[in-house]
């Protein structure tokens, strides 16, 4: 019985209480209020507005049972001596005044609730794959960082909880849950593995902020068998090489962001790359993607290639961050093979011919997975050496050559020019078509002079119009025998030639050849 005796139950202590509560729109929020053992069988209730004109909201009789009334519950633990209220699908308009009340004959005990309600945009759907897995994200507020989080499911007007975080900031597992709480960025990651059909529900991520008040999320979640999409494809690649790998996805997340994530032990995405355009390969790195919308298709390519990073997971996630895992990815690495040490009869070959790589090409519009194994690349601080090595050696012969040349054409200009005098004390080997003449040899023996020139001769040259054999004179020099080889076509006499007169020398010794 609601009576005005407001102001003057407030003076008296432990008669009525009040307390404040946030909510968030599209949540919930769980209210409980205390009473003595004395009203064990009174009627409980909670009612909206100000005392003198509060309207109820829910109101019963019926102990340790949930009674619901549009989006209000309540349940009284007569045990416990207190009642919970929970309000579901909240609103701004559900913000304002509250009271928590026992009915009685005179003064009704009643608890004052001031509730507010924040606009939040709730994900209240959320759709997963059987055979998958599933990543659901919570905000909240950082003044609740260190409150205790829970994640319960809806069933027969109870929530049965299915997981709770501890106080450490790392993974909680339990059976196929797991939860993490990001304290410094206010973020609640419950994750579900090995999804199936049961798992469909109505489930709550609760947030408890004290005894008397808790608020909640409140999420849908959808497990399919979807015919569209393969669960896991295994391939196979040589470690540090490169793999392939297409995954279909349902027309329904055309537009949705698709991810790879590598796995690493508990965390499922311990390392991800997205793509979130159609038709347009994401920046390069370790892990490139490729959407097309059109046939529903992610392709990827996955460089240097570990035994670490052996399992890949690829999915789609909406605009709340809520991924969905579709296809899982197993690779078998296998050991890199060394090629053949080279021989030394092919090593100048294999120098210029590198071993052949096999090249990896992914057309984004066929949804074939490939591999592709790569020979290891060869040391190209020793090719480049070998090859630096081998320009050297040709250019010296090259060098070589070009000298050699030049000397036979030097010494064959010589030998063709027309008749010159020289110097003294030089000999000239003189070359002539059907004669060959050698070295003159200088025995020191006086020959013969002629009476008007102290002269003897040194060069040998042919006698332009005839078959005779000159010498010309040079000064100072005295030669004792002049030695030929025969040959079939040479003169038998010798002329000497000086510059006063013309001697002819009739008598020449030949040496046969």
């Amino acid at each position: 019985m609601k009576i005005i005796l407001t102001f003057t139950l407030l003076m008296i202590p432990g008669v009525v209480s009040s307390m404040r509560v946030t909510g968030y729109s599209g949540g919930g929020v769980m209210i409980t209020c205390g009473y003595d053992e004395a009203y064990r069988g009174n009627e409980k209730y909670f009612c909206k507005g100000q005392w003198s004109t509060c309207t109820d909201q829910i109101k019963t009789e019926e102990k340790n049972k949930w009674v619901q009334k549009d989006r209000f519950s309540l349940y009284d633990d007569t045990t416990s001596g207190v009642f919970t209220v929970t309000i579901r699908d909240l609103s701004e308009r559900d913000s304002g005044t509250h009271y928590c009340g026992t009915e009685n004959f005179g003064l009704d005990p009643n608890t004052k609730v001031d509730l507010k309600v924040i606009t939040d945009q709730q994900n209240r759907s959320v759709r997963g794959y059987s055979g998958g897995n599933i990543i659901i994200n919570f905000k909240y507020e950082k003044k609740h960082k260190n409150h205790e989080k829970y994640v319960c499911k809806s069933a027969a007007d109870q929530c049965f909880t299915v997981i709770n975080t501890n106080r450490a900031a790392e993974w909680k597992h339990d059976r196929r849950f797991s939860v993490h709480d990001d304290r410094s960025a206010g973020l609640l990651r419950l994750f579900i593995r090995e999804l199936n059909e049961n798992d469909s529900g109505e489930y709550n991520i609760t947030v408890k902020v004290s005894e008397e008040y808790s608020f909640f999320s409140e999420f849908n979640l959808n497990i399919r068998d979807d015919d569209c999409c393969v669960k896991s494809i295994s391939l196979s690649a040589a470690a540090g090489g490169s793999v392939n790998i297409s995954c279909k996805y349902p027309q329904s997340h055309r537009s949705d962001v698709k991810f790879l994530c590598w796995r690493s032990g508990d965390d499922l995405c311990a390392e991800e790359t997205s793509v979130n355009q159609s038709r347009r390969w994401s920046p390069e790195g370790k892990i490139q993607l490729y959407d097309d919308r059109e046939e529903q298709l992610l392709t990827g390519s996955i460089s240097h290639v570990t035994e670490q990073h052996s399992e890949y997971w690829c999915g789609v996630q909406s605009d709340r961050g809520h991924k969905s895992f579709i296809t899982r990815v197993l690779i078998r690495v296998t050991e890199e093979s060394l090629p053949p040490p080279p021989s030394s009869s092919s090593s100048s070959s294999s120098s210029s011919s590198a071993a052949s790589f096999s090249s990896v090409q992914s057309s984004p519009f066929t949804g074939v997975s490939r591999t592709s194994t790569s020979l290891p690349s060869l040391n190209t601080s020793s090719g480049s050496s070998l090859m630096v090595l081998l320009v050297l050696v040709l250019l010296v012969l090259i060098i070589s050559g070009l000298s050699l040349l030049f000397l036979c054409k030097k010494h064959q200009s010589r030998g063709g020019d027309s008749p010159s005098q020289t110097g003294p004390g030089e000999h000239e080997v003189v070359s002539h078509t059907g004669c060959d003449y050698e070295e003159i040899k200088d025995t020191h023996k006086q020959l013969p002079t002629n009476p008007s020139s102290n002269c003897v001769y040194a060069t040998v040259q042919k006698a332009t119009g005839d078959s005779q054999c000159f010498i010309t004179p040079a000064e100072d020099l005295n030669y004792a025998v002049v030695n030929f080889h025969k040959e079939s076509d040479c003169p038998d006499s010798v002329s000497i030639r000086n510059n006063q007169d013309y001697s002819e020398y009739a008598a020449v010794s030949h040496l046969t050849a």
